[in-house]
This record gives structure tokens, sequence and C-alpha cells, in this order.
């Protein structure tokens, strides 16, 4: 089993919905963010385009965050799921500068780096990330990539194009952007199910 998640661009309207249930579900405090939007737009009036591109952990199958973790409490499950464990971090911030994403951060409040699990702990009861379940566009797809019938792996396959950031990091994301309507920031990618 290897845990994915794919957005599709055409279908994100940017509504932030994602980032709310994230950060309701996860009781995360002011300024705390597991995940964000990013918005960009290029052309001129009338050939405008905007893109909305959510962004948060990659769950990297090749992930630079686990080696650099001293006392190993960031790690990845046999899922494929990249996590932390609060109770080993000591906040050095060595896993945050080792992650070309920018997809961790320091709570210095709790004390201990915070990063979207997939939610882990729905996982375990068998539901879906709180984003992929309150997205109203239905533009998230979560699932297991060996399962060729799997809502991730179906959309995948449908998929016109297929993305993930920064390819050439080596990392191997585990969380792909479909359709996207930009040709820039984006480099294509085959999705390998191996």
């Amino acid at each position: 089993m290897r845990y994915a998640m794919s957005i599709d661009l055409s279908l994100c309207v940017g509504c932030a919905a994602c980032a709310v249930a994230c950060k309701m579900e996860n009781e995360l405090g002011p300024g705390g963010h597991r995940l964000w939007i990013r918005e960009r737009e290029w052309g001129t009036f009338p050939d405008l385009t905007v893109e909305f591109r959510p962004e948060q952990c990659l769950h990297c199958e090749n992930p630079p965050c686990v080696p650099v973790c001293p006392t190993g409490a960031t790690y990845q499950t046999p899922e494929g799921l990249v996590l932390v464990d609060p109770g080993r971090c000591i906040a050095c911030g060595s896993c945050v500068a080792a992650c070309p994403y920018e997809a961790r951060y320091i709570d210095l409040a709790k004390g201990y780096v915070e990063k979207c699990t997939f939610c882990a702990h729905r996982l375990e009861k068998g539901l879906e990330p709180a984003c992929v379940t309150t997205c109203p566009t239905g533009c998230r797809a979560f699932g297991d990539l060996d399962d060729p019938n799997s809502p991730v792996s179906r959309a995948l396959q449908a998929a016109g194009r297929v993305d993930v950031l920064k390819p050439e990091a080596g990392t191997r994301p585990k969380l792909f952007y479909l359709n996207a309507p930009s040709k820039k920031g984006l480099s294509r990618k085959e999705v390998a199910h191996d």
C-alpha cells in the first residue's frame, strides 16, 4: 500500500475549504497551517488565466526530512506517510530546512514541528483526509497507488496532465497535480505504479 493524493487544478476554485477543514480537524492554533493555497495569474484581459494550487506535505517516497532528523522524530510509515512523533521532536528545524517544498514549520507553542499527515488519525478509522471530504468541487482524490481502482489511481488514469512540484529534487512526491492550467511552475511527471 502506498498512500497518495491528487488535486485536479482545473476544478480547484481557491475557496480554501480544505485549509479550514484541516485547521479544524487538527486543532491548529492561530498562525498554524498544514496546507495553504497559492494563486497565480498570467496573461492580459481578456485572455487572463488564474490558477489556484493547494500545497502541503507531499509525503515523498524519498523524503529528505527523514534522514536529517537527529532524534528519529520524523519517520516514514510502511504505507508511505511521512509523520512526526511530537514526543521525540526537539524542534531543531533540521527537517524544516531539508524540505524543498517548505511544507513544515515549528509550532513554537507546542514545541515541535507541524505538517500535513494526510489525517493519519482518520485513515486509521477508514476515513479519508478532512481536506478530501470537505472539497466542494471534488478536486481532491485520495487512496492507495497500488490499487488501480482506488480514487487516486482512477483520477491519475483519467487526467490529461499529471505534474508534481520540483521533480528535479528526486523526492518522488505522492501529491500529484492534475490538469494544471499553467505551463509554468510544474514539470511533467509520469506516474509509476512500481
